[in-house]
């Protein structure tokens, strides 16, 4: 399968909420510069250079974000931004992007892409997602991209592999595994118990398949989607097909209507580096920090102050600190947030309280 006829399909809605007063809901995290060196979205894009060409990647967003995504992907031809008319959940964008790409070229191999994980090592990156193009090109089946647990987090979904594949003719650095099944979020206990096992590896959520395989397996397992496909690819107008369409589908996860019932399916383990920066204690990270564990992208100045996160907008406001611990305090042009530490995935529901304009 050449690169010509290999699709990218990337995810680019949500909402602006975990990182607010930095993120607002026209500009969620994955199009902000959280790093200095461009944004989630940019670096999802970049990823892809020599695996799929620029004309062949499809990014699926919303009303409110579709100017931030297309000042941004303003490389890409501007029909292959396609903003979704109502929020249905990943299962229905999925389907459209299908379809989508069904109507440039039904045999296609396509891949699904989150547009807000980082990712540093694009080498890696691009090994693993050609063995997995073809995996999924070699045998009938959906392919998921899994990532070695690290910890025992109970707030990603699992995959539990089985034995190694067995596709005739498959030779690749990273082999599939047979997917025993889909495992929801653990509690904590439940979590350890899997990485005390082995064999499970968190759901990244990016998937690779050919366009056969994957419309036979709507077809059985979710004849809705399945149909809204075929209305898609077969219409002379599919943006009007998808306003008039899209909103009536049922809103549901790609995991649950698709991959927890699909016949076959394999899975890589990812060797690249991953992190699903999901909060400010994520972000900061990958921030500079002093002796004292304060960890900025900005000048500190500090006197008996410890393990504090500290984000400016400007990247040039100097911060000063004075006897204060365990802060997250993070500056913008019209807002200014100071919160515990150990509250940071807490600050979503602050936006049930803040002015519209601040949302």
């Amino acid at each position: 399968m050449t690169t010509e006829r290999t699709y990218a399909l990337i995810l680019a809605g949500g909402s602006g909420t975990r990182f607010w007063p930095l993120s607002r809901n026209a500009r969620p995290k994955q199009l902000l510069d959280l790093f200095g060196d461009g944004t989630l979205l940019e670096h999802t894009i970049r990823r892809l250079e020599g695996l799929v060409p620029l004309s062949n990647i499809l990014i699926l967003t919303n009303a409110l974000q579709e100017a931030g995504v297309r000042e941004i992907a303003h490389m890409l031809p501007p029909e292959n931004i396609v903003a979704e008319p109502a929020k249905r959940d990943t299962a229905p964008a999925v389907a459209l992007g299908i379809g989508l790409i069904a109507a440039r070229d039904p045999e296609a191999l396509m891949m699904v892409l989150p547009s807000d994980q980082l990712i540093r090592d694009t080498a890696a990156y691009q090994t693993v997602m050609r063995d997995a193009l073809a995996t999924a090109s070699a045998g009938r089946g959906l392919v998921t991209i899994g990532i070695r647990p690290t910890w025992p987090c109970p707030s990603y979904g699992y995959i539990e592999r089985g034995d190694p594949a067995d596709i005739p003719g498959l030779t690749c650095e990273h082999p599939p595994f047979t997917v025993r099944r889909f495992r929801e979020k653990p509690d904590a206990k439940l979590a350890a118990q899997f990485l005390e096992t082995g064999g499970f590896c968190w759901n990244a959520g990016i998937f690779v398949w050919s366009l056969p395989t994957v419309i036979e397996e709507l077809q059985r397992h979710s004849p809705q989607l399945a149909g809204f496909v075929e209305t898609v690819r077969s219409s002379p107008d599919p943006l009007a097909t998808v306003a008039a369409e899209f909103p009536s589908l049922t809103p549901i996860s790609i995991d649950y209507a698709l991959m927890e019932h699909a016949g076959t399916v394999h899975n890589i383990e990812a060797t690249f580096d991953w992190d699903d920066v999901g909060s400010w204690l994520s972000i900061a990270k990958y921030f500079p920090d002093d002796e004292h564990g304060n960890q900025s992208n900005t000048s500190v100045t500090q006197i008996g102050s410890n393990n504090n996160i500290v984000f400016s907008a400007d990247r040039y406001t100097r911060v000063a600190l004075l006897g204060v611990e365990d802060l997250i305090v993070v500056r913008t042009g019209d807002a200014l947030l100071i919160a515990k530490r150990h509250q940071a995935d807490a600050i979503k529901s602050l936006t049930d309280k803040l002015p519209q304009d601040l949302l």
